[in-house]
This record gives C-alpha cells, sequence and structure tokens, in this order.
C-alpha cells in the first residue's frame, strides 16, 4: 500500500476560525488537502491555479462543504497576476492572514547536458521566483499590520540528492528553503512568521500517473515508514505551523518524508 487508504481525521484549531487563506497550487494535490483542511477549521480561503477549469471545481465542492471560497486564475511566474491575485482575495474575503505558496513542478526529466536555457528558466521561474513574487504581492500589507503567517513548499529535492528529480527543480528547492530563512530573519521583528514544508513523493494525481506500480513500492521503500506520505501528510503540517499552535516556530523547514531526510 502506497498511501493510507482511512478518511484522515482533521485537527481543529480554533484559532484558526474567521481567518483567510490565499493559497497559490490550490486546485490539486498538497495545496487542495490543504485548502480543504483549512475550510474544515472555518478558515476562509482565496485558491488560486492556472487551470480555471478545475480551480473552479475545487472551489465549488469548498464550497458546497460550506466554506467561503473565491478562485482566481492566474500565473504565480507574473508579478501582475499575483497582484491581481491578492487584490480579489481582499476584495471578496478581506486581507490575508495566511499566504501558502504551493504552485510549483516541471514536466520532464532532462539531464542537464541536453537541457535548454528555457527549460532551466521555467522550471527556477515556476519553484523559486513564483514564490517571491507571491510573497512580495501580499507582504507590504502584512508588515503594515504587524501580522500574518507564511508556509513555502520545498521538497526533499532540496535538502539531500534524489535521482528521481531534476537539477533546477532541487536547486529552486533549495532556494525556497533559505528564502524562507532570511525572510524569517527579516520579518520576525514584524510578528510575521515563516515556515517551510518540505514532503519527499507524495501519492498526488501527477505522481500515480507516471509511476507504475513497481516504482511506487520502490519509493515507499526508501522511507524508514514503509509507506508513501500522502497529500494530507502535508496538509496536516501545514494546518499546525499556520496556527497559534506554532506561535514560536518560524524560519523552520519541517521534513513531511517518512524519516527519508535525517539532517
Amino acid at each position: 500500500m502506497t498511501g493510507r487508504d482511512e478518511e484522515r481525521v482533521v485537527p481543529r484549531y480554533p484559532d484558526l476560525a474567521g481567518k483567510v487563506a490565499a493559497v497559490t497550487g490550490g486546485s490539486r494535490g498538497i495545496g487542495e488537502a490543504t485548502c480543504r483542511m483549512l475550510a474544515a477549521n472555518g478558515v476562509r480561503l482565496g485558491v488560486n491555479a492556472r487551470s480555471r477549469e478545475r480551480l473552479d471545481a475545487v472551489v465549488a465542492s469548498l464550497r458546497s462543504a460550506g466554506a467561503e471560497a473565491v478562485g482566481y486564475a492566474g500565473d504565480c511566474t507574473r508579478a501582475a497576476d499575483m497582484e491581481a491575485f491578492r487584490a480579489a482575495v481582499e476584495s471578496e474575503l478581506g486581507p490575508a492572514d495566511i499566504l501558502l505558496t504551493f504552485a510549483g513542478g516541471f514536466e520532464s526529466f532532462t539531464p542537464i547536458e541536453r537541457m535548454s536555457e528555457q527549460e532551466w528558466r521555467e522550471v527556477m521561474d515556476a519553484n523559486l521566483t513564483s514564490v517571491y513574487l507571491t510573497i512580495k504581492a501580499f507582504l507590504s500589507g502584512f508588515v503594515e499590520r504587524r501580522a500574518g503567517v507564511i508556509v513555502t513548499m520545498a521538497s526533499n529535492g532540496g535538502r539531500q540528492l534524489d535521482k528521481l528529480l531534476t537539477a533546477p527543480y532541487a536547486a529552486a528547492k533549495a532556494g525556497v528553503v533559505q528564502l524562507t530563512r532570511h525572510l524569517a530573519l527579516e520579518l520576525g521583528p514584524y510578528g510575521i512568521r515563516v515556515n517551510c514544508v518540505a514532503p519527499a513523493t507524495v501519492t498526488s494525481e501527477r505522481v500515480m500517473t507516471i509511476m507504475d506500480d513497481e516504482a511506487l513500492a520502490r519509493t515507499a521503500a526508501m522511507s524508514p515508514l514503509g509507506r508513501m506520505g500522502t497529500p494530507e501528510d502535508c496538509a496536516l503540517a501545514t494546518l499546525f505551523l499556520v496556527s497559534d499552535s506554532a506561535a514560536w516556530l518560524t524560519g523552520n523547514t519541517i521534513d513531511v518524508a517518512g524519516g527519508r531526510v535525517m539532517l
């Protein structure tokens, strides 16, 4: 078994009720699972993704479950799109209290000697520049209010060598870890917390499509816990980080990796 089949119990953090969260990459995988857990805690959600069709379906599902949610289709690698996302969240829900920069990924496993400059830049922009642009769009409001919680998304590939991943993706995710630490240092005096989650391979739709049963079993065996993670595993860690239960945590990277990463 590569994941958990049972229904996950969502912890309740009363301090989250009524807060506003802006989530990029919220239409699938870890982002979608996190949105659902935040909604279960009474958080009002502004959800961003590039695909309008998928985004609308997730927002409709959140609303049908009783959540207050709005969607904005935009590209996180474009500053104007992220400014528009912030404006949409503030117009519909009010200023964001929580920001999750979960958009990213890569499409091909091109070896570095055959990789074009365009592909390098696309992967770096999708996974690192996008984080900077998203945070930049929301940051002035956080600083003005002297409050806010930011959670970034890295990867085990940014923490250790992983031959399942590519050089630009690993480099970008390592950059996210260091960006998180620098932001925590700069923004701490304003009461803003910044932490990072770094998953190993989880049973997302993409992974389940590109990996066969043998590859899934090999990947699960890499973990001391003997299974692959799920999007819900990462969502649970994020839920804790944005709550007041983590009020004295900032600048940390949480390796949601089943023990594959031990630093």
